[in-house]
């Protein structure tokens, strides 16, 4: 299924007619290479871009070149749906894995939150997220000690990748470099090795072939006080999602 199908399913009660028309319009791909941009900061986007495949980031440089990650986008992910109100992009972003996008022209996007006010209401959910987890990063930033920064994101990014599929209870990709990493929690890509190192000594991950694997989702949990409130997750999971969301399992 569709990933933003999947995703929205926490959100927001779509019927079937939804579900058919949000499928449609997400059809149009294409392939790009890590790296590669898909939107540039300071151009207006001809449409918006969803996530299908792979990895993405939102990213800003600062004069001196240096450069601040502003959010991971996951399969399920729009990369811009905020361009249609807001015109032209004042950040980056690119694929941080080969990725597959989904392009919709915003004239169909239109279409869609005005003929059916729970698509809207849905896409609108969806935007909210994104901001809810970047105020949780914020927090992050500014008031969690580094390794517990760093476990905050591994349970969120095991969180995030469940809900649609990508993840099992124990264990998702997790493509980032050590320097993609302090560009996220603002520490050094020598800080980032030495906490790594000390949670996997602690026992709480286990990182090999660009995978993380953790042993007690709960313990790593209670270890960076994670609560997943700030994903607003209103619907109950389904049965068979509720599973990875728990930590336990096979």
């Amino acid at each position: 299924m569709n990933p933003l199908l999947l995703k929205l399913r926490f959100g927001m009660d779509l019927d079937a007619g939804d579900r058919a028309l949000l499928g449609d319009a997400f059809r149009a791909t294409r392939s790009l290479e890590p790296q590669q941009d898909i939107v540039r900061a300071g151009e207006r986007s001809s449409g918006v871009h969803l996530v299908l495949e792979g990895f993405a980031f939102r990213y800003k440089l600062v004069r001196d070149g240096r450069r601040q990650i502003l959010g991971l986008l996951l399969p399920g992910d729009f990369c811009d749906l905020q361009s249609i109100v807001l015109g032209p992009s004042d950040h980056y972003i690119a694929a941080l894995t080969a990725c597959i996008i989904a392009d919709v022209p915003q004239r169909q996007v239109d279409a869609l939150i005005f003929r059916d006010s729970r698509i809207a209401r849905a896409l609108w959910w969806a935007t909210l997220v994104d901001e809810s987890v970047l105020r949780e990063w914020l927090a992050s930033m500014g008031q969690r000690p580094a390794d517990k920064r760093i476990a905050h994101l591994f349970c969120e990014l095991l969180l995030r990748q469940q809900l649609v599929g990508a993840a099992g209870a124990r264990d998702c990709p997790l493509p980032l470099t050590q320097p993609m990493l302090a560009d996220i929690l603002g520490v050094t890509p020598i800080h980032v090795s030495r906490i790594l190192r000390d949670l996997r000594e602690a026992g709480l991950i286990e990182l090999k072939d660009r995978h993380l694997h953790v042993p007690e989702v709960e313990r790593l949990r209670a270890f960076c006080d994670f609560d997943p409130a700030y994903l607003h997750l209103v619907n109950t999971p389904e049965q068979g999602a509720s599973e990875p969301l728990s930590g336990t399992g096979p």
